[in-house]
């Protein structure tokens, strides 16, 4: 008997999130039929989450307090995704969790220069690992908000998904095709609910 293995929402890929980790970061909680899902749920899940992203070496150590702030930047971001989307100003909050962690590991500026030319290659503060995994997080997001990408940041339309994608066109709604669908086929379910008798 051929067993398929099942396909997690957060397995499916999600435009824009291979340019931008904070928009990864921000995509580790969402709903799914089964209920809530929090990839950053504890401290080791927060741990693999920052190794898998690059952000983290394996043998550096993640403390509760550390993932905590982890998990508040990820809220923050969320913040004000949700803020430059509606064209409002971001909480004091979500915009001070920000600038804390860009603030709590400073990159110093670096020019590198390589066989394809000059490129700016800023070197994070490596004394507090914790911190400068998440001042990366942060800058990220920040050059996000602030560039020509910021235009085609979206929440996904599907209900309860609550996930953020770059739109690669403007009638694009969702984040992934298995969203879409699940729309689609919650549409087709309500319509033939309506006309049964």
């Amino acid at each position: 008997m051929d067993h398929e293995t099942p396909v997690y929402l957060h397995q499916l890929p999600v435009p824009g999130e291979d340019r931008y980790a904070s928009l990864a970061l921000v995509n580790t909680r969402f709903t799914v039929s089964h209920g809530r899902v929090d990839l950053l749920d504890d401290t080791e899940a927060a741990h693999l989450w920052l190794v898998r992203h690059a952000l983290l070496c394996d043998g550096v150590p993640l403390n509760g307090r550390q993932s905590g702030r982890l998990r508040a930047l990820r809220e923050a971001l969320r913040a004000l995704f949700a803020a430059r989307v509606d064209g409002l100003p971001p909480s004091a909050d979500a915009l001070g969790t920000l600038n804390a962690a860009l603030a709590a590991a400073p990159a110093t500026p670096r020019l590198a220069w390589g066989a394809e030319g000059p490129r700016r290659a800023d070197v994070p503060d490596s004394g507090n690992p914790a911190a400068a995994a998440l001042s990366l997080l942060a800058e990220d997001a920040t050059d996000l908000l602030t560039g020509a990408d910021a235009d085609q940041l979206t929440e996904c339309a599907a209900q309860g998904c609550a996930r953020w994608f770059l739109r690669s066109h403007g009638a694009r709604r969702w984040c992934t095709t298995k969203c879409g669908n699940r729309v689609r086929a919650a549409r087709a379910y309500a319509a033939r609910k309506a006309g049964s008798p």
